[in-house]
């Protein structure tokens, strides 16, 4: 099995950035297939879900993921395996961890998405949401714009000032703690929502003109990060658009207040990567990517890991190469 520390050695994010654009583009593409996850409610906020899927030049095979938010203060949220096998001879290749993938490729696909949707002058990021992914997210944005403020927001003050402390470690930007979202997000042109929040905690007439906003933290049925109007006032792009149509929260609040429809939903973002929809139309637009993560990313990163790690590749190859 690939281990978290050999993923986070090889897996590095200018890299998966790459990976994450060409594995959406062949979803977008029709070289690929997936199924809808099927996600059981454990209860208690606990989840498992299964996810299989197909990806030419990578292979296929199926994530198996629980997701336990309870567990993020004594370890990692997410903890699974990823089962990647051979197209040619049907034989099991390639066993990944699953959390340490999940980590850096949501990161970094929504990295992808801001690169060809946010405003090319994009200067200020704000992440609401204090975990892995507000983490992540922090690591991955700078890799696509030059970034000169980030501002934290956290339901607990005390985590948002260790991310903030942490981030410095890193990156030479400016950083600092938000007393609200309202606060982190109202000079922001890029804002990434990482939380477990139930109920909206970002709102339309907070979000500034021109802002692109990454919808990450919700990945079923259910829980949404942001209020119905901003749905409705965007550019809603999906990573998987029947995927987000049956189970992006924050589509279906909005579709049954009556406010938008499946029409609404935006061509996949693999279509904008490749050239094949338009993304951003003016300065002024809201664009939104919504992640529910897709199983292509992760077979793409799995195939990568496996071509590296067990061939002696340097790890900079791609997946094209993989």
């Amino acid at each position: 099995m690939i281990g978290p520390e050999e993923v986070a050695n090889r897996l590095g994010r200018q890299n998966c950035i790459s990976l994450m654009r060409e594995a959406m583009i062949r979803l977008s593409t029709g070289q690929s297939r997936q199924p809808l996850r099927n996600v059981i409610d454990l209860g208690a906020g606990d989840l498992f879900g299964v996810m299989p899927g197909v990806l030419d030049g990578a292979g296929f095979g199926a994530k198996l993921v629980s997701v336990f938010p309870s567990a993020a203060a004594h370890g990692r949220s997410h903890q699974g395996a990823i089962l990647l096998f051979d197209r040619s001879t049907g034989a099991p290749t390639c066993l990944v961890d699953a959390g340490a993938v999940t980590a850096i490729r949501t990161a970094c696909a929504s990295a992808a998405a801001t690169d060809i949707l946010a405003r090319a002058d994009a200067k200020r990021l704000a992440i609401l949401g204090t975990g892995e992914q507000a983490w992540q997210h922090a690591l991955a944005i700078p890799h696509v714009r030059e970034l000169e403020h980030i501002a934290i927001w956290g339901r607990s003050r005390e985590k948002a000032q260790y991310l903030c402390e942490r981030i410095r470690r890193e990156l030479a930007i400016s950083i600092e703690v938000a007393t609200s979202p309202r606060a982190a997000v109202e000079t922001a042109d890029i804002i990434c929502t990482t939380t477990s929040a139930r109920d909206p905690i970002l709102f339309s007439a907070d979000v500034r003109d021109g802002a692109h906003v990454n919808v990450v933290g919700s990945s079923y049925a259910g829980p949404a990060e942001i209020d119905e109007m901003l749905v409705k006032r965007a550019r809603f792009f999906p990573d998987h658009r029947e995927g987000v149509i049956a189970q992006g929260a924050e589509f279906l609040r909005a579709k049954a207040a009556g406010l938008v429809s499946e029409i609404d939903v935006l061509a996949e973002i693999g279509a904008v990567f490749a050239g094949a929809s338009e993304g951003r139309v003016s300065k002024a637009d809201v664009t939104i990517y919504k992640s529910l993560g897709s199983i292509v990313q992760d077979l793409a990163c799995a195939a990568f890991l496996h071509h590296t790690y067990t061939k002696g590749v340097d790890p900079k190859s791609t997946i094209s190469e993989a």
